[in-house]
Parts: C-alpha cells; structure tokens; sequence
C-alpha cells in the first residue's frame, strides 16, 4: 500500500486499481475510506484508478490536528498526492461529499485539471445545498417500493429535524435496494471517521463567492452526474452546479441513487469513459 507525507508530515494512503491512464479518485461520507468505491462497476477496465484515503479514514493516518479534518484544509492533500504522483495535471472523479474537495483543488489549482467529474456531488463549495423538500421529493418517487411505508416516515422525521438517522431509509439512497446494496450498506460504518466528518464542514471551510470566481478560470471540461432517483443532488440542482462551471455537461443515470456505478455498472463505466477520453 502505498504511502506519501502530508504537507503537516500525516502519513496519507492511496490504493491503485486497474489498468491505463490514471484518475484521482476522492471518496465521500464525508470522511469515508475509499474502499467502499470498490472498482466503481468495472471503471478499472478503462482507468487506473488512485484511490486516496483522506487523512483519519482507511488506511491514512490520524493528524495531530482534527481541525485540518476541515474541506478546505484537504485541498493541500490532494495536491501533495499530485505531485507524489508525478502527474502535471490530472483527471479527477469525486463521489458525494468528495465533489466539495474537488471543487475547491479546482478552484485552487486550475491548471492542474484535465478532466473533472462529479459524481452525485456535494455542491456546498458553491453554495449550493440539496434541501429536505429536495430530498423527500425524490423519495416519493419510490411509493410503490415494498420497504416505502415504513422507510418514508423516518426519512422525513430525519429531514425535518425530528428524528435520528436510521439505517431503515437507506434503499432511498440506492436505485434497486438489493443484495449488492445491502453489503454495500452494512459496511459503511467501518468505513467513516465520523469525528472527521463532522469536522469537515465546519464553518469557513466553504467561501463559494471566492469559489465561483476562482472557477472562471478553470478550462477543464467538467462532468456533472446525478441519479433520476436522487434528492442529493437531485438533476435538477445538477444542473444548478453545472451553470458554475465554463465547461461542464449534466448527466442524468435512469433509475439510479447515490450510487449509480450499483445500481446500473454498464450504464455508469459507459458514460463516465465517454467523458473522460472525450
């Protein structure tokens, strides 16, 4: 496994899957190990994937400091990871709370940008946040699933500020709640720092006026991928992302969630190589 030293002296892990021209993969969570991207249905066939462990998750280490768990604080990691890697510049795919880090490197770090694709992205970097009304919309679209009467009601209680979170509404998060769902669930506590995550967007991690300034200068194209099925983002608040970008498409996966390289692999790699060797 290899290692490489933050700019702080963490020690900082990534695992390499596949074959081909390298991608920067940056999981979510927040905070979350990245084993759980797996191979991303089969995108090791096309890519070779580098998969970083943030700083306190997988396999990287524990800073000394919990406050550089903050996103913006993350950004030095990714370029010191660019640089372990020798790459001039690079393509980049973030899933989830990983598109915020993604953001901010591209803001920071224009140049270094190939190609950039956000997959169900977090867009608060921009300003931008999926909201309850957002998230129990999407869900209402799955009433005739037979998990719905009893997830629904907690989802909702959740959202609004009366509940806990309970594993229970989970199959909202994934187009087809089946046994590859299911595993993929049952891991994800082992997975996330959850200190750490709650670090991550701690208030002045996220200047999105700064943001979408420094963007304009961003000449890589950029990838904006949503799921039919999901409130976070939902397609249409994809396509709200996309507008901050000079060059960036939308793409919608039918019948996918959260996760749409399980809910539709084929579907998923096709789409995402089509964009990145574009």
């Amino acid at each position: 496994m290899p290692t490489f030293a933050a700019a702080d002296g963490t020690r900082l892990a990534y695992h390499v899957r596949g074959e081909g021209e390298p991608l920067v993969v940056l999981p979510g969570g927040p905070m979350r190990a990245s084993v759980y991207l797996g191979d991303l249905g089969g995108l090791t066939a096309h890519r070779r994937l580098i998969l970083l462990d943030l700083r306190g998750t997988g396999d990287s280490a524990v800073p000394a400091d919990p406050a550089s768990y903050r996103c913006d604080r993350l950004v030095d990691d990714v370029e010191m990871l660019r640089a372990h890697m020798g790459l001039d510049h690079m393509d980049v795919l973030a899933h989830s709370a990983g598109a915020a880090l993604a953001t901010l490197y591209a803001a920071a770090h224009p140049h270094r940008v190939r190609r950039l694709a956000l997959i169900t992205g977090n867009s608060s970097a921009l300003g931008l946040h999926a909201t309850p009304e957002d998230r129990l919309a999407a869900a209402r679209l799955r009433a005739g699933e037979p998990w719905f009467a009893e997830a629904f009601p907690a989802l909702e209680a959740w959202l609004t500020g009366s509940g806990e979170f309970d594993v229970v509404f989970m199959p909202f998060f994934h187009g087809r709640w089946d046994a590859a769902a299911r595993a993929h669930v049952a891991a994800t506590e082992q997975q996330s720092n959850f200190e750490a995550g709650d670090r991550c967007f701690a208030e002045g991690a996220f200047t999105p006026d700064v943001t979408r300034a420094a963007l304009r200068a961003l000449a890589a194209p950029v990838l904006v991928y949503a799921g039919e099925l999901d409130g976070g983002p939902s397609p249409a608040l994809a396509g709200r992302v996309a507008d901050a970008f000079p060059h960036a498409e939308v793409v919608v996966q039918p019948g996918a969630g959260h996760y749409p390289w399980l809910d539709d692999p084929e579907w998923f790699v096709r789409r995402t190589v089509g964009f990145l060797d574009a």
